[in-house]
């Protein structure tokens, strides 16, 4: 039985009271996420503007390059339109919309995390025994979302004002607009369902929407005027026109939508009971049907390899829709082809478009095999694994169900990122296939390290979010930089053979699967040594 909060005060005041404590454990609590999420961001953006003017140093290349854009619906679509030819402008081209998602991601787990996490948890109904507001723990959850767009913000906007004092600016603020708007969001969502898992899901499914919508609405037209484009937040940054003569109104959409969806979620808040939905889960049937560790591991994850699964082979479809054209629009820039040649080997300029795409989808790869271990580490913090090891369920048969949707959902995922490859690019299903597989190996290392450190050290287990942030950059724009070999050797996914295009070399593909299986097994021995934490 649900023990409701008590009666809301009167006054806002009171409805407020504990807001700054909880402020600061929230806070306290993301000192790991905040901060992994804010480098990967700001990083990719603020690594932008030299990449571009090593390669298009000139305005006769950035014009030619904005030329080949405008008749290109594909490239338009997936990156959004070009408004102006100096570096700041296609800056905030190549990575604005990116860079607004990873904001709005990065939001909305901040705020799921502090609303409905807590309350699914039993924390919230603690919290709400002592001298705290109704609305203090939604509060709090929007402000920490606030402080970190706010850093964002002034991150872009200090990296970014030497290109222009008023572009980087906008810029900035329209990031920390982009990622509030899908705060808010997910603090309606958060009212809406009774599940954590739940509110995260939904409301990426918003953002992913905003994405279909801006990109059909820019596919559409060239100038990012078309009615879809604007019905998307994401569609709303890009018309910012950053460094290319900034529409500072646009920021009031960003505030009206901010303004109406907190003030919604508030009456919300307001309206239901501590642990209480506005859409209640549904009843299970009268008897269970789950009785074995592996059927509640897939119960439990499920939507994430599906939604993983879609994602994958979408971008697969898509990436190889754009080879040919890709391909035709670096082809006469050197620089560009050494980028994509430092990324995906010194074969022919298709085949390293293709290897770098493929590299790129096997270090996205990496973060959802984090997520996956991650979850043992969620399951136990929760109490929720408790239950299931007091019956007759060992705690490495209860670790190895979650693992083999991890490490295998790993590879399907990428199996269909290959195939999409196929479908979009039509040529080469075989080796792009293997080219997709041959990722694994660098995946499983960074999953084998996530596994080692929950294990071992259960409270560092979040940090495995910063090995896998890190491998990122480094894949991402290590090549850009002309990072120094070490450097990008640091990456696992850096000692992979190029493939398509490459030869294959069974040497590091052997001693990476070794190396993944060594920290697999280490960090299962540490869970079966160690005591298993409570709630």
């Amino acid at each position: 039985m649900t023990t409701l909060a008590a009666p809301a005060p009167s006054g806002g005041s009171r409805q407020l009271a504990g807001t700054r404590t909880l402020l600061r454990f929230a806070l306290r609590r993301d000192r790991t996420l905040i901060p992994v999420w804010l480098a990967v961001n700001a990083l990719m953006v603020l690594s932008m503007p030299n990449t571009l003017k090593n390669l298009y140093g000139t305005a006769t290349e950035r014009a030619a390059l904005t030329h080949q854009l405008e008749t290109n619906a594909s490239f338009r679509a997936l990156i959004g339109p070009v408004f102006d030819t100096s570096i700041g402008a296609l800056t905030a081209w190549r990575v604005g919309v990116y860079a607004g998602a990873l904001a709005a991601v990065m939001s909305l787990l901040i705020v799921v995390r502090h609303t409905r996490d807590e309350e699914e948890s039993g924390r919230q109904e603690l919290v709400a025994s002592g001298m705290v507001g109704r609305r203090a723990s939604l509060t709090a959850a929007l402000l920490a979302a606030a402080v970190a767009n706010a850093v964002l913000a002034l991150l872009v906007t200090a990296g970014l004002s030497a290109q222009g004092a008023a572009g980087a600016l906008s810029f900035g603020l329209g990031l920390a607009a982009t990622g509030m708007v899908f705060a808010t969001t997910a603090a309606i969502v958060a009212q809406l369902t009774q599940s954590a898992r739940l509110a995260r899901g939904l409301t990426a499914a918003v953002l992913g929407t905003a994405f279909v919508l801006r990109a059909a609405g820019d596919a559409a037209t060239d100038e990012g005027s078309s009615v879809p484009t604007w019905v998307s937040p994401l569609g709303w940054l890009e018309n910012l026109r950053s460094f290319a003569g900034e529409r500072w109104w646009v920021l009031l959409l960003f505030a009206a939508a901010v303004t109406a969806q907190g003030a919604l979620a508030y009456a919300l808040a307001g309206r239901r009971d501590l642990g209480m939905s506005f859409l209640p889960t549904r009843p299970g049937p009268p008897t269970g049907r789950i009785g074995t560790a592996a059927g509640l591991a897939w119960r439990l994850q499920r939507g994430g390899v599906l939604g993983w699964s879609a994602g994958f082979l979408l971008a697969g479809v898509v990436h190889g829709g754009l080879t040919d054209g890709a391909a035709d629009l670096v082809r006469d820039n050197d620089n560009a082809r050494q980028i994509f040649e430092r990324m995906g080997g010194h074969s022919g300029l298709t085949d390293a478009f293709l290897a770098s795409m493929v590299g790129m989808l096997g270090l996205i790869a990496a973060l959802f095999v984090v997520a996956s271990v991650l979850r043992l580490h969620g399951e136990e913090t929760s109490g929720r694994a408790e239950p299931v090891l007091a019956c007759a369920v060992g705690r490495l048969r209860w670790a190895a169900s979650h693992l083999a949707i991890a490490f295998g959902g790993s590879a399907l995922i990428m199996l269909l990122a290959g195939l999409g490859f196929a479908v979009g690019y039509g040529r080469q299903t075989g080796p792009i296939l293997v080219a997709c597989l041959v990722q694994l190996p660098a995946v499983w290392v960074i999953g084998g390290a996530a596994v080692l450190l929950y294990g071992t050290a259960p409270r560092l287990a979040p940090a495995a979010w910063g090995i896998a942030g890190a491998v990122l950059l480094i894949g991402w724009v290590g090549p850009a930089l002309d990072a120094p070999q070490p450097v990008l050797d640091l990456s696992p996914f850096g000692h992979l053979p190029k493939l398509p295009g490459g030869g294959m070399e069974w040497g590091p593909v052997l001693a990476l699967t070794g190396l993944a299986a060594a920290l697999v097994a280490a960090g299962l021995a540490g869970l079966r040594r160690r005591d298993i934490v409570g709630s």
